[in-house]
């Protein structure tokens, strides 16, 4: 009783901004886990399409470099010929194609760009340009030239700005050994003076379900008197809800509205809605949205997706399809995450048949066909079994000038090893280990099984090196598949001599099982891999 008044209290203070939105009660059908926003990276074709548009009617320096298009023509070029034409160019004009650039996803020529500055003219880098230079090297190059570049800086105000695309860095990668010592050293250093650091840490303990040490964070913010900003009262409502349940989360959010320096929006009720799903709070969780809901914006779309997931987490295809209508209203271009987002949500909540006709009026307007978009339509397909209607919609897809990816490779591979077209599957994964260069994907380990247990099951002993050999390469291989991979060697009468020594490099402790299938290879009278061992 006391809570449910406390939330009442609550909703009495929120100043709602769109009093036109509806007043929700609708039941939900079950709960479909977390409703954290879908998200996935900006849609670079449709960046690039407008970019160049907007660049295209005149001879200037932008419309050259925007020009080059593939990253093993240089940026530099391009600039040393515009000077030498005695042209002049201004440091807030590179600094403004170098943001376009970073925009559109052209890391190199925008690394190029900065590096040009540092090297050529009177163009000193400020802080902000060290902090863009160091997270073009993380894309471009490596994240240890980032740290040896970080170690050079001498200004407290570049280091400052410098750390933060590096912490971000440590955050996705989930190291928090290396987030914790450089968050340290800001902090000895008096560098850690707003929230935007703090709050990258509490994202990584979240993520690694460290929610006490959010709680830290938070306490040392409030002593050293550090503004708490909306996303750390949002990431501190989530802890508290882990820990301590509703009540405790609740009265973060009351903390927060006597806050004066923020301002509770929609991402905050989203949150609480997200807190009371989970904890199975349902009514609550629809008051909640009600109120977010009422102060979303009615120029910027974001709000409308986080919100979108929300029901779809409730089951509610209602209150998906209502936020997707009025998402519509909202001023600009609905771009390809937009698109993937409702098809995400209805997919979770079962209707296909919607989530398809959206999809078609996607492709009628698309500019660029962006095969993520698809992927989202091809998963579901996939499992639920229909993998001939996985097909056609590939197919469809490659005719409409889709280029495939790893994820879209990764579909299909698991949906042909559940339908034990193993051939099909095995055609899939080379495909999608072809993209290796540009991405760290990493097939499912059961995927990965099958395959084996297909070779195992063939005797294809040169598949099964081939396919050893890639795993190897990537780190992949474990104790069940190299016994796989003895027994197909067995069953084809084939040896691999050399087998010690692979498990040795891979660190893998062979058990009684694996040395006594080493052995039975060894007792095979037949063909030595001669081949495998002049590789290994």
């Amino acid at each position: 009783m006391a809570t449910a008044s406390l939330f009442a209290a609550l909703l009495r203070r929120s100043r709602p901004r769109n009093p036109s939105a509806p007043s929700l009660r609708t039941s939900p059908f079950a709960l479909l886990g977390s409703s954290r926003p879908f998200s996935s990276g900006p849609p670079r074709s449709e960046v690039v399409a407008v970019e160049e548009e907007t660049a295209a009617f005149e001879d200037n320096l932008r419309r050259r470099i925007f020009r080059l298009r593939l990253p093993k023509r240089k940026a530099t070029d391009a600039l040393d010929r515009w000077v030498g034409e005695g042209r002049t160019v201004t440091a807030s004009e590179l600094r403004q194609i170098t943001k376009d650039l970073m925009r559109s996803q052209r890391y190199k020529h925008a690394l190029e760009i900065i590096t040009w500055m540092d090297s050529n003219g009177p163009f000193p880098l400020s802080s902000s340009d060290h902090a863009s230079r160091l997270d073009l090297i993380i894309k471009v190059h490596t994240v240890a030239e980032a740290e040896i570049y970080f170690k050079k800086l001498t200004t407290s105000a570049s280091k400052k700005d410098a750390a933060f695309p590096l912490l971000h860095y440590y955050v996705k990668a989930r190291d928090l050994q290396k987030a914790e010592s450089l968050m340290s050293m800001l902090q000895n250093c008096g560098l850690a003076v707003d929230a935007h650091p703090f709050n990258e840490m509490m994202k990584l303990y979240m993520a690694t379900d460290k929610f006490k040490s959010v709680t830290h964070v938070i306490q040392y913010m409030l002593r050293s008197k550090i503004s708490l900003n909306v996303l750390s009262y949002n990431l501190w409502m989530n802890a508290c809800g882990k820990l301590s349940g509703i009540a405790s989360a609740e009265m973060v959010l009351m903390k927060m509205i006597n806050d004066k320096n923020v301002e509770v929006g929609w991402s905050t009720y989203s949150t609480l809605a997200n807190i009371y799903t989970n904890s199975g709070y349902i009514d609550k969780a629809y008051d909640a949205l009600r109120v977010a809901e009422e102060k979303l914006s009615m120029t910027k779309r974001l709000g409308y997706y986080f919100i979108m997931t929300n029901y779809a987490a409730l089951s509610d295809r209602d209150g998906v399809l209502r936020l997707w209508e009025s998402s519509k209203k909202v001023p600009g271009r609905i771009t390809c995450t937009n698109y993937m987002c409702v098809i995400l949500c209805l997919v979770r909540v079962g209707d296909i048949q919607e989530a398809e006709r959206i999809f078609r009026a996607w492709e009628s307007e698309c500019r660029n066909y962006d095969v993520r978009v698809s992927n989202v339509l091809l998963g579901a397909y996939m499992r639920n079994g229909w993998m001939h209607k996985a097909e056609s919609l590939h197919l469809h897809t490659l005719k409409k000038g889709a280029c495939p990816n790893y994820k879209t490779w990764e579909i299909l591979m698991e949906g042909w090893v559940n339908d034990r077209h193993m051939d099909r599957a095995v055609e899939a994964m080379k495909k999608g280990f072809s993209m290796l260069k540009d991405c760290q994907w990493r097939p499912p380990a059961a995927i990965l099984m099958s395959i084996a247990e297909y070779f195992e099951e063939h005797g294809s002993v040169d598949e099964a090196k081939t396919f050893v050999e890639v795993l190897r390469g990537l780190g992949l291989m474990d104790l069940p598949l190299y016994k796989l991979f003895l027994r197909t060697h067995i069953k084809a009468g084939r040896v691999v001599p050399n087998i010690l020594r692979m498990t040795g490099q891979d660190q893998i402790d062979l058990d009684e099982e694996t040395l006594s299938l080493i052995q039975c290879m060894s007792n095979v009278s037949s063909t030595v891999d001669d081949d495998f061992l002049c590789q290994n």
